[in-house]
């Protein structure tokens, strides 16, 4: 399906689309990874940790009912009527999440910490969100233009939100209408397209999805969105078939001029 001029809405992907995947693998994961015991030990008594930390300890509870292996409970402060020893608690929680980074795991309590986490970096000035070049320039074309911005990332909400307030562009969320995450479905799932359109009000077809990952862009276009990979520096190859059977930017100004050949 070409992209027509018609379409009334972006939805963004970040990783390897707004953003550099280094970033996100180089920075952001760095950051939970060498600072996670530090921040246990500094926050451990804030409620919004205690609210993280219950998170991951029922995903931990639906994971073993759900027979995956390699789980790490997250045990609770009291068991059996007894206190647990807080340290017990941490070194679980270490764990944890060690074993879902390891996994690249794109679950919603294991986003959401990691959000939370840096929610933290950021507003410390440790963190800066780094953005392409082109993207700032698109965003104030597609606004000028009346066109709606969206993203929708396997990032939590929060963690989007930060990324684009305390971005090396400048804080741009002024520019975003709204952010998705895996609450409204997985983003390589059918549904989560169809969920979407009928979460912003429109139809499919006047949505222009934008994404450098193959399967989102397939599943997007199965429910008629308008959609194109984005081919930056260090993504994921794209095969002959890619190449054939999608249309391909490696920057999100080419899409203006494509639309005007």
């Amino acid at each position: 399906m070409p992209i027509t001029p018609t379409y009334k809405c972006v939805l963004l992907d970040i990783e390897g689309t707004t953003t550099p995947i280094s970033f996100v693998h180089d920075r952001l994961f760095s950051y939970v990874k060498n600072n996670l015991v530090n921040f246990l030990n500094e926050n451990w008594n804030s409620l919004e940790l205690q609210e993280q930390i219950q998170l991951l300890r029922e995903q931990a509870m639906k994971d073993v009912n759900n027979n995956l292996s390699d789980v790490i409970l997250v045990p609770e402060v009291q068991q059996q009527g007894k206190k647990t020893n807080e340290e017990e608690i941490k070194k679980a929680i270490i764990q944890n999440i060690q074993w879902q980074m390891k996994i690249n795991r794109k679950i919603g309590a294991f986003k959401s910490f990691q959000g939370f986490m840096w929610e933290s970096g950021y507003e410390s000035g440790e963190l800066k969100g780094e953005i392409f070049d082109d993207v700032l320039d698109a965003l104030k074309k597609w606004k000028e233009s009346g066109i709606k911005i969206y993203i929708y990332s396997s990032g939590s909400i929060s963690a989007q939100k930060s990324l684009f307030k305390n971005s090396d562009k400048g804080d741009l969320t002024e520019y975003i209408d709204g952010y998705f995450d895996t609450s409204i479905g997985s983003k390589i799932e059918k549904s989560s397209y169809v969920n979407i359109a009928k979460e912003i009000q429109l139809e499919p077809r006047d949505i222009l999805f934008l994404s450098d990952n193959v399967k989102e862009i397939i599943s997007a276009k199965s429910v008629c969105y308008q959609a194109a990979i984005i081919e930056r520096k260090n993504n994921m190859p794209l095969s002959d078939d890619d190449r054939k059977n999608n249309i391909i930017f490696t920057d999100f100004l080419q899409i203006f001029s494509y639309l005007f050949l």
